[in-house]
């Protein structure tokens, strides 16, 4: 939890109220079997009934005022963690937004999900449970002690050392289950990440008849949870018996001890009925504690997970050996050589070509040979591991994030579209014009459906379940048009689109007024024709680069890519 202290500013007024309230509490309560014990040596033992009445309406006040206190602590206790799991949460969002697609690919998805949501969760409850019992339980444990040292010194003795061995148990169990907790949580992470993965992939699980094995990998999966979360849960459950145990034989000894005194007249009944009324409380306590540790274990071991993130040193930039290139180009790659952290292989190799401002440069290639790679390092979402991207004649390693961001523009090969309306979705959160929108839906041939809709007003559901795959397609490229961007990638954009759209749609691209350099990654070789420069891929290389008719000469890869969709043509 230490890391996580800084996100207390702002609180520490409610994180200081909070103990404070609990104590004033604990402190009413301790005086409840004082009361008792004047009820009966005075009240019963003389039949004095104002004595009775009295002492009654005294622990009434102290109920009450008890009560009043306890409230307060739980406001002041609920409103500092929420504000701290507020902020963490805040930090962790933010942090990860700075994370590079390396720094996600290495981390996970369902580890970046699970801390933002369980962790943080867990912390949130460790921290009220904390500000409302850490201090009452201690508190009404030792002040118990003390209070009965002020009734019977000897018979106090019990006390003393029933303390500490308790002390010993709940100690020595939670320093056992920490360690455990933190294997739950990482176990956890694997069980999410299969959860997520099902999800996102059923359509393509049922379409191979693999429900039986899925089912089966998530059983294996949720197996290891469980056994870890029972082997935790057990030695956890050990806390109550032991306590119980311990404070019974106590008791025993408490009322076999205090009998004796009381025969003796060393002390009074009211006085060994308040000793007595002393060890419940400690145990009532004692309960809550080990209740509250098992939280706190909880809560301290998702605290490490969640500083974890947020003490993560992201991907470090690469200094430029060139800083600029000596030409005019828009984008240009030289010597480009680059390798996902979890595969030792280049996915690209040696990727050398320039594209001049205002030109189109189409991408095509077999599954899997590096086109999505190649245009992932334009942006700099993923840092190139030898060779160097130059953006405008500069390195791209010499831009800042933002500045990155507004030259490029990316549309990916999945059509992402956020909940809320169309015009939400095309501005993201920027400030422009309706007719600025209309141009943009009008480029990107949306125009037409979304007007026969409710205009820019049209609600969008979640994942743009509402609307088809070209029509997401569609207005996932007016988002990026928005923009106006110096470079505009589609990547694989308008593979849901007809022919005739398609053609529409990039003669509308490439007609645009602030001639933004166009890259097209497709598998149809129809969406390259005309393109300036066309990049042939295979297998993380480039087999070819030229023209259409170039290629169709030079390139054997090409020849065959084209062949197989154009076989009319060849045989004419």
């Amino acid at each position: 939890m230490k890391p996580l202290l800084k996100f207390f500013k702002g609180y520490r007024v409610e994180s200081v109220l909070a103990p404070l309230f609990k104590c004033l509490e604990a402190i009413f309560e301790l005086l409840v079997p004082l009361c008792v014990t004047r009820i009966i040596d005075v009240g019963i033992k003389h039949n004095d009934t104002k004595t009775v009445f009295t002492m009654c309406g005294v622990m009434m006040a102290l109920a009450v005022i008890g009560l009043v206190c306890a409230i307060s602590a739980q406001y002041f206790s609920a409103r500092a963690a929420v504000g701290v799991s507020t902020k963490i949460r805040s930090a962790l969002f933010s942090k990860i937004q700075s994370f590079s697609y390396s720094d996600t690919d290495k981390l996970g998805t369902s580890t970046l999900i699970t801390r933002m949501t369980g962790d943080v969760n867990a912390v949130q409850t460790g921290i009220n449970m904390f500000l409302r019992l850490f201090m009452r339980s201690p508190f009404i444990v030792f002040g118990a002690m003390i209070m009965a040292f002020t009734i019977d010194v000897p018979l106090a003795l019990i006390f003393a050392v029933t303390i500490p061995l308790l002390a010993i148990i709940v100690f020595g169990i939670m320093l056992t289950s920490i360690p455990i907790f933190k294997r739950s949580q990482a176990r956890l992470d694997k069980v999410l990440g299969k959860v997520r993965g099902n999800y996102n992939g059923t359509r393509v699980v049922r379409a191979f008849n693999k429900e039986a094995d899925e089912i089966e990998d998530f059983d294996k999966k949720n197996e290891h949870l469980t056994k870890i979360q029972v082997f935790a849960g057990r030695i956890s459950a050990l806390m109550n018996p032991l306590t119980y145990v311990i404070i019974n034989f106590a008791v025993i000894i408490l009322i076999k001890l205090g009998a004796l005194n009381v025969q003796t007249g060393n002390i009074t009944q009211g006085e060994l009925v308040a000793l007595y009324n002393y060890m419940s409380q400690i145990l009532v306590e004692l309960i809550k504690l080990a209740s509250l540790i098992i939280t706190l274990n909880k809560a301290q071991a998702s605290a490490h997970r969640v500083s974890s993130i947020l003490n993560m040193e992201t991907e470090e930039i690469k200094h430029a050996q060139t800083e600029k290139a000596d030409d005019d180009s828009s984008v240009k790659f030289d010597g480009v050589c680059f390798g996902y952290s979890t595969s030792g292989d280049h996915a690209i190799n040696n990727v050398s070509f320039t594209a001049k401002r205002g030109q189109t440069v189409g991408i095509i290639g077999g599954t899997g040979s590096g086109k999505s790679t190649l245009i992932n390092l334009i942006p700099r979402f993923y840092q190139a591991t030898e060779g160097d991207v130059f953006i405008n004649g500069k390195h791209a390693s010499l831009y800042s994030k933002e500045e990155l961001c507004d030259m490029v523009a990316i549309v990916p090969q999945k059509a992402q579209l956020f909940k809320g309306t169309v015009r939400s979705n095309l501005t993201l959160g920027n400030d422009v014009s309706d007719d600025e929108l209309w141009e943009a839906l009008s480029a990107a041939q949306a125009k037409e459906f979304v007007l026969e809709k409710e205009g820019l007003d049209t609600e969008v559901a979640q994942n743009g379940s509402n609307f088809s795959g070209g029509q997401k397609q569609r207005l996932t490229i007016a988002r990026a048009l928005v923009k106006k961007p110096q470079i505009l990638i589609l990547d694989d954009a308008a593979s849901a689109l007809d022919y005739a759209t398609e053609a529409r749609l990039r003669a509308a691209v490439c007609s645009l007024d602030y001639s933004p350099t166009l890259f097209i990654v497709s598998q149809r070789t129809s969406s390259i024709l005309h393109a300036d420069l066309i990049l042939v891929l295979d297998d993380g290389e480039v087999v070819g680069s030229g023209t259409h008719e170039q290629l169709l000469d030079s390139c054997e890869v090409y020849r065959d890519i084209y062949r197989s969709q154009f076989p009319e043509e060849v045989t004419m």
